[in-house]
């Protein structure tokens, strides 16, 4: 689901208000708004970026408060009428019902406070309504009383960025296996069609194209390797450690309960963490995270780029390879088309790259206890890992799986290769393979026609050293001559 754009106001002046109260004094909220007077402040004070909270997050904070609410009944200490309430009213909103009340913007107040509270009150609210009460009436269900029971901001916004982190992990795993088959394919369909290597964009030895695309298939599976081996930290749950880590206010048996709702109700198999302090302060599973994205938008670049440059042309470039055409690629040049996903890829691993490093600064920012740049990292990781599992699909739907070879084209650059003298030189020595070298560039022979001229080897013999997958594999082609 994108992120949704557009300032979200408090009020308009002409909207109806009821006024309520928190600690600082009275507050006016929107009549029909299920949020209150904290979430209201959180608006008026951080008019930002325009965004609203990321869906993952948002359903995993909903997923903490029911479970939170479900282990506080089994312990006794919440009313099991009021508990029950909250648990409907979480229902209801993991359903969608209330998104347009989750308004806070995801540059906030620091740890997460005015999320943590946009959702206490969301919830609060309309389990009063379920119970026969009126929204901003919190006598009956209280946001921080029963809603944030046995929880603080600073375990449950964390271990929201946890589950959100798994949920979109998922997802682009699907897309990232999917790129891995389809560049799979295309290195099957491609294996027969011999080409040129090149090196320092100079001719190299001979490669078969489909080995290209299966080198990038391989790239991309180990970046997948390195994005589940980045996993194990987000598995491990701080909730029940409540304000710092110790678990103040926040039963044993609680804890252990609320670890086992989450996993139920996530469906990933978490775990409580073996020291609840240093989960608080640690952003480290959120760092490894972001660098195995980071390795992945690298590859990204470098295999956008190599497709950007075997595609070039059609005329003056490499032609190598054909990218389906997607749109017309210019206002003013007639007929001209773009590599339109290749180079929207680029940019969107340039952001994930630059996401890394913000992440990375926000990591080292926390002091003592806490880390209050949360929802920085929570924001940035969490877009990249949107953007990148929407640039995956359409990458592999409308680019890889269209892509055709240009045959001929690769053939001819093999044999006008001047490294094909390297597959010669333990024929002819590589003194003779140099000088042959220097006449083809000089005249612009090939080096088949040079070594046949001057009887350095039999065209039989050409042909035979140059067979496809012996020149391509490793050992000396011809070498049973």
């Amino acid at each position: 689901m994108p992120f949704a754009f557009g300032l979200v106001p408090i009020f308009k002046d002409t909207m109806s208000t009821r006024l309520e109260k928190d600690t600082l004094g009275p507050v006016e909220v929107p009549s029909d708004a299920y949020y209150g007077a904290q979430t209201a402040r959180a608006v008026a004070n951080f008019p930002i970026s325009g965004l609203k909270p990321h869906p993952s997050l948002l359903w995993a904070t909903l997923v903490v408060k029911k479970s939170a609410a479900k282990a506080n009944m089994a312990t006794g200490r919440l009313d099991a009428e009021i508990g029950a309430a909250i648990v409907q009213a979480a229902d209801e909103a993991l359903m969608g019902k209330f998104d347009a009340h989750f308004v806070v913007d995801p540059f906030q107040a620091g740890a997460g406070t005015s999320h943590n509270m946009n959702a206490n009150e969301v919830l609060a609210n309309r389990a009063a309504e379920l119970l026969g009460g009126a929204r901003g009436d919190y006598a009956r269900v209280n946001p921080n009383d029963h809603v944030n029971m046995a929880q603080s901001t600073n375990d449950v916004f964390p271990t929201a960025m946890r589950l959100a982190s798994l949920r979109m992990v998922s997802l682009l795993r699907t897309e990232l296996e999917a790129l891995r088959d389809s560049l799979r394919r295309k290195g099957v369909e491609f294996d027969h069609i011999l080409k040129s290597g090149r090196t320092h964009l100079q001719d190299a030895v001979p490669i078969r194209l489909g080995q290209e695309f299966e080198a990038y298939a391989a790239a991309v599976e180990k970046n997948l390797a390195g994005i589940e081996r980045s996993l194990p930290g987000l598995y491990e749950l701080g909730i029940g450690g409540t304000a710092i880590g110790t678990g103040l206010n926040a039963e044993a048996r609680y804890i252990e309960l609320v670890v086992e709702e989450i996993a139920e109700a996530s469906g990933f198999p978490v775990c409580r963490t073996n020291n609840l302090v240093e989960t608080t302060q640690n952003m480290d599973p959120f760092v490894a995270l972001s660098s195995a994205l980071k390795g992945l938008a690298i590859n990204l670049v470098r295999i956008a780029n190599d497709l950007r440059l075997l595609a070039s042309g059609p005329r003056t470039g490499l032609n190598e390879i054909n990218l389906p055409p997607l749109q017309p690629g210019s206002s003013i040049m007639p007929g001209k088309v773009n590599p339109v996903m290749a180079e929207v890829t680029d940019m969107v691993a340039f952001q994930v790259i630059g996401a890394d490093t913000t992440i990375t600064l926000a990591a080292q920012a926390g002091q003592l206890e806490l880390n209050v740049m949360m929802p920085v990292i929570a924001f940035n990781l969490l877009f990249s890992l949107e953007i990148l599992k929407n640039t995956l699909h359409k990458l592999t739907e409308s680019c890889i799986g269209g892509i055709t070879a240009n045959e001929a084209r690769c053939t001819r650059y093999m044999d006008e290769s001047v490294g094909l003298v390297t597959v010669l030189a333990p024929y002819i020595g590589y003194a003779a393979a140099a000088e042959v070298a220097k006449e083809s560039i000089k005249t612009g022979r090939s080096i088949r026609e040079i070594i046949v001229s001057r009887e350095l080897l039999s065209p039989a013999a050409l042909t035979e050293i140059l067979l496809p997958y012996p020149l391509t594999n490793p050992g000396v082609p011809g070498q049973r001559r």
